[in-house]
């Protein structure tokens, strides 16, 4: 079941739902116990069950991410209710009894504004292996590799329209705005295959910036400046041209 992404108020929430045939019980013990947590979170997770408790997360040593990434148990009512902020984000988990089972309901707000709403497709794509992973270790079984991340993300990014872009009127011309999220890929190596996507690119005026954010990681912004008359054919090409220069950047081809 994809996930789905609301806009509550000025924030950008990720909402998950999953059926699990284990009870109650077992899987709120998987999703706040730090040794099960180990099992299927992407960080490893130290704190105490009580609201104010601190956390910590610890990325694995291959994990492209700077920063502070602690938070604090903003609620927990067991066996139903938990959530905590992790950095600028808020999670929270919400378990239902369901027959013989129980349902999860997930969601994360992603703080930061634009900046981390253009991270919903790679977060919700990790989401989507980490429950999977949870789903997994409920049952008794190895996870599945995470393999097809980049499938996965593009996906998203289809689905919750990140890839479009913005129109202004200006005296110059139509304006073409876009933004990409390029995950932790650093700057020099993504510079590389810019000339392969704006300079064949025609009528119009192209500029582009690429820049690492160390909270939300590398981030493509172009503008598009055109002749009116072409504004909607190039607002309408841009999104399959990103999706080719991401694949590209992260694929090296």
């Amino acid at each position: 079941m994809d996930a789905e992404m609301i806009t509550a108020g000025e924030s950008t929430v990720l909402r998950f739902e999953r059926r699990f045939a284990h009870p109650v019980a077992k899987v709120w013990r998987a999703i706040t116990e730090p040794a099960q947590l180990a099992h299927w979170f992407p960080a490893a997770v130290e704190t105490e069950l009580k609201i104010g408790a601190p956390m910590t997360f610890t990325f694995p040593d291959a994990a492209p991410i700077d920063g502070d990434r602690g938070g604090e148990i903003l609620e927990i009512d067991p066996p139903k209710v938990y959530a905590f902020r992790w950095h600028k984000d808020v999670l929270r988990f919400e378990l239902v009894p369901d027959g013989d089972g129980c349902i999860l309901y997930f969601s994360q707000t992603l703080g930061g504004g634009e900046l981390g709403r253009l991270a919903a497709g790679r977060n919700a794509a990790g989401w989507d292996h980490c429950l999977a992973a949870l789903a997994a270790r409920l049952d008794g079984r190895e996870p599945e590799p995470f393999t097809h991340w980049l499938s996965a993300m593009e996906h998203y990014v289809d689905v919750f329209g990140l890839a479009e872009g913005t129109r202004t009127d200006t005296a110059e011309g139509t304006e073409l705005r876009f933004a990409l999220d390029l995950v932790w890929k650093p700057v020099d190596e993504a510079g590389k295959f810019v000339p392969g996507l704006v300079e064949t690119v025609e009528p119009g005026k192209v500029d582009w910036e690429l820049f690492a954010d160390p909270d939300f990681g590398t981030r493509l912004v172009l503008t598009h400046v055109v002749p009116a008359e072409h504004a909607d054919a190039e607002l309408a090409a841009w999104p399959a041209r990103l999706k080719e220069f991401f694949a590209a950047v992260h694929t090296g081809q």
